[in-house]
């Protein structure tokens, strides 16, 4: 399991950026302070070209619930935080969980550390905002690579395929509401970066960057303009 993820940080993630640049758009990194600290000229090149690094927690193993002690759930944020900006040279402003596991404390905590928004609760297709101010950038996990293709078995055209499809529908919806929707393009390097689903993902890039009513954008553009319209 080791070296199947790895892959995508050696070989995998590469294929990624030069997909990003040949479409122009800018993605959001969910990077874990380990493989920051393992792989400093991804993070480099990644910030290089423009994108986001999102906190992803210390490590894969690093899972937040209720049972983990409010000063433990603490010291862990603090140190993803810290630990990331060590590697990176910039402090994250979003914040997604392993697994997606929050605990009833998670939210004051990342407020309390200066983070803007997670991409933990997927219960919509706008940005919300909880109480404290924090804002939640849905990251709808069913229509993620891992899910579609990894789990579900599709191919990577299917998977591009279901993407058309949700832009679609979701255009029309917008539209019809005169509002605007979120369609995360959730990819997992060691998924998508293969060599022969690459291909699919740079089809799809230069399909929908090609329409007008397309907006690629990081994780914090979104939030920071969906704010400006409050």
């Amino acid at each position: 399991h080791y070296t199947v993820r790895d892959y995508g940080n050696r070989v995998g993630v590469w294929r990624m950026l030069d997909a990003f640049k040949a479409a122009g758009v800018k993605a959001s990194f969910a990077t874990n302070a380990a493989v920051a600290e393992r792989y400093p000229e991804l993070i480099e090149a990644v910030l290089a070209d423009g994108h986001e690094i999102i906190a992803h927690s210390t490590d894969m193993n690093a899972t937040i619930t209720s049972e983990l002690p409010e000063d433990a759930e603490r010291k862990l944020i603090a140190d993803s935080l810290s630990r990331l900006e060590a590697a990176a040279g910039v402090k994250p402003s979003g914040w997604l969980s392993i697994a997606r596991s929050q605990s009833w404390r998670t939210l004051d905590l990342l407020k309390e550390h200066g983070l803007e928004y997670c991409c933990d609760w997927v219960n919509d297709e706008l940005p919300f905002s909880f109480t404290n101010g924090v804002t939640n950038l849905p990251l709808n996990t069913e229509l993620s690579d891992r899910m579609i293709v990894a789990t579900q078995q599709h191919s990577a055209e299917g998977w591009a395929q279901m993407m058309r499809d949700s832009f679609d529908w979701l255009e029309g919806e917008a539209a019809a509401q005169n509002s605007a929707r979120v369609l995360p393009l959730h990819l997992t390097p060691y998924i998508m970066g293969l060599p022969y689903r690459i291909g699919a993902l740079e089809e799809l890039l230069g399909d929908l960057t090609g329409r007008d009513t397309s907006w690629f954008a990081t994780g914090g553009d979104i939030v920071k303009s969906w704010k400006g319209q409050q």
